[in-house]
């Protein structure tokens, strides 16, 4: 007879891995991201960050720690114009912890700035990496979110949109995901909508 030490169902609990938010389109669009943030922060305490765009320029913060330990004084968030801005808070599964995994991520391409905010595991993501690296991709994280980032950079289609659902044609998992450019936010879910 076996012995359980632990119940089998100890682990059937519902778990909170990272939360992804976005504002478009309003003068105040970091500061209402720090207020969804905090409203997500049940979903992760590790770390949080929010990337704006004021027209011109990108701009990023990055932190350890609770929403409000950071984001909630004044000269944090004049550090993020503009009037989009997506934000993330941190529950590290894959990749984790890091100052370098601490999103959104961002990145330059050809066509612009692009950011991106990810919650979720690609279970293909090591598979990806490693052929996008043979091909002479340079990782900066350990985070399977950069394998996306990655995608959209070599995908060969024109516009941005396209080159995202292509991308995401080429991962696995259970994900959703936010994205900022110039011109744009995207957001997206992985094909099954396992998480809306």
């Amino acid at each position: 007879m076996d012995t359980f030490t632990t119940s089998p169902f100890d682990d059937d609990k519902l778990r909170e891995e990272c939360g992804v938010f976005g504002v478009f389109g309003h003068q105040d669009a970091a500061a209402l991201t720090v207020l969804g943030l905090h409203a997500l922060q049940h979903r992760g305490q590790e770390a949080g960050g929010i990337v704006s765009f004021d027209g011109n320029a990108f701009h990023a913060e990055r932190h350890y720690g609770l929403v409000g330990d950071t984001f909630t004084r004044r000269e944090v968030v004049a550090r993020l114009p503009g009037d989009r801005a997506i934000g993330h808070v941190r529950y590290s599964t894959a990749g984790g912890g890091g100052e370098r995994n601490i999103q959104p991520l961002f990145a330059e391409f050809s066509g612009g700035g692009f950011a991106v905010a990810h919650n979720g595991n690609l279970t293909n993501a090591l598979t990806v990496q490693a052929q996008l690296q043979k091909r002479g991709s340079i990782f900066q994280s350990t985070s399977d979110t950069e394998v996306i980032l990655h995608l959209i950079a070599t995908s060969a289609r024109t516009l941005l949109v396209d080159r995202v659902v292509d991308a995401l044609k080429r991962v696995e998992g259970a994900y959703s995901l936010v994205c900022l450019s110039t011109k744009k936010m995207i957001g997206c879910r992985d094909g099954v909508g396992v998480r809306p």
